[in-house]
């Protein structure tokens, strides 16, 4: 099975198109190397996946050629306890720390708008 089908189907990324990028971007490994969205994948391998600010680390269970409920795809990959307690640690990490403002995207909101305000005033 091609692993950017995987890759959807087991609910990693929205799109086929958005896994075959993350896999040209080299966010995907295939057993410690890089791969292209081509590489036929089967149980047993070991992926790392960067998805978003989320690091995954699976191993390959079953595959499936079809996106199914989130439930089902979970049944897809097993991931490693290291992968389990290094994303725990790092939720944690982003409820601890706030984004700070300048790497916001966007115009500020009102809220923000006034806290500014209010900073340059005194």
């Amino acid at each position: 099975m091609r692993l950017d089908k995987w890759l959807w189907a087991a609910r990693f990324f929205k799109t086929r198109g958005m896994a075959g990028a993350a896999i040209d971007g080299s966010k995907v490994k295939v057993n410690g190397a890089t791969a292209k969205p081509a590489k036929a994948i089967k149980p047993g391998d070991r992926l790392h996946i960067r998805a978003g600010d989320q690091d995954w680390e699976v191993i390959v269970q079953a595959l499936n050629d079809q996106r199914r409920p989130a439930t089902e795809a979970r049944l897809l990959y097993a991931e490693t306890p290291a992968s389990i307690v290094e994303r725990a640690r790092q939720a944690e990490l982003m409820k601890l720390a706030p984004m700070p403002l300048g790497e916001r995207k966007g115009r500020p909101t009102k809220r923000d708008r006034r806290q500014l305000a209010s900073f340059h005033e005194d």
